[in-house]
């Protein structure tokens, strides 16, 4: 099996009135390549007549942003045009690359009424060939990705990149990404054969569990070696896991702010574009 190098636990670190836990990077992890960041925000529940997310117009570059959310709804819109509202169980997959300003705040419908919310947010860095390309959006409701029954249905995998067995995930991405969420029922027992050059990404939002061989619960994230191929994830209550891999790309990382490059030179060169107006213009 693959061996674990250390669990990472989530740190407290609320947003105003939302509650979110700042899982990478932290106090014993700067990022795990190609992964950078994730917060995890919730699981809370809102009052009606709330003010929703708080994350209003604000740039990018170098990077992308996968948006999952699990309870309530976000609000996207940004500067090359995209506007969506995803529910519950829906994906979006932003590729900032060459820069763009977008917001992710509630609906109107969910501000007015309430209710329960829990979102994660991962940045997905982009290669240095790859960082100035042309911005993309593209979001999908729940009914959108392919949910895949395993184990006698004590697992479900919800494909969101990659394949598996045959089927392919919905989200076509730029550096080969797999990315999934595992649902795990008590005894449910999920494994997978990654490559041992690959970055395993694994998150635990909600539950217990065994992975090979070692105790997770929720906000822990679990750090791999890159020795072995085999995953093995054991639960032992109902549990919900955020799943990913990919190549790490082994190039330097600079990130400050809003945006991540491979230079302190391109993040001046990036600060100086977007005050001149060169991530889109942005419509209130």
């Amino acid at each position: 099996m693959r061996t674990i190098k250390q669990i990472h636990t989530a740190r407290y670190a609320p947003i105003s009135d939302l509650i979110t836990y700042s899982a990478l990077p932290s106090a014993t992890v700067d990022y795990l390549d190609p992964f950078l960041f994730l917060n995890h925000h919730g699981l809370q529940k809102y009052p009606a007549r709330n003010n929703g997310l708080p994350f209003g117009p604000h740039p990018h570059r170098g990077m992308e942003t996968v948006t999952f959310i699990l309870e309530g709804d976000i609000a996207h819109k940004d500067s090359g045009g995209h506007a969506s509202v995803m529910t519950a169980g829906g994906v979006q997959w932003m590729t900032a690359g060459s820069g763009l300003i977008h917001a992710e705040v509630s609906s109107d419908e969910f501000k007015k009424t309430g209710g329960d919310l829990e979102i994660l947010q991962l940045w997905i860095n982009l290669p240095a060939a790859l960082k100035m390309t042309k911005p993309a959006y593209k979001g999908l409701q729940r009914e959108d990705i392919p949910s895949l029954t395993l184990d006698e249905g004590k697992v479900t995998l919800n494909l969101i990149s990659g394949t598996w067995e045959g089927t392919s995930g919905p989200f076509e991405t730029l550096t080969d990404v797999f990315m999934s969420t595992l649902y795990l029922r008590p005894g449910g027992t999920f494994e997978a054969q990654v490559p041992a050059e690959r970055t395993i990404f694994l998150y635990v939002v909600r539950g217990k569990v065994v992975i090979n061989g070692t105790d997770a619960q929720a906000l822990h994230l679990v750090e791999f070696g890159y020795d072995e191929d085999e995953l093995r994830i054991e639960a032992s209550e109902d549990s919900v896991l955020l799943f990913g891999h990919a190549k790490p790309f082994e190039e330097p990382v600079v990130a400050q702010g809003p945006f991540v490059m491979n230079t302190q030179e391109e993040i001046i060169e990036a600060y100086s574009d977007y005050r001149a107006g060169k991530f889109g213009t942005w419509r209130g």
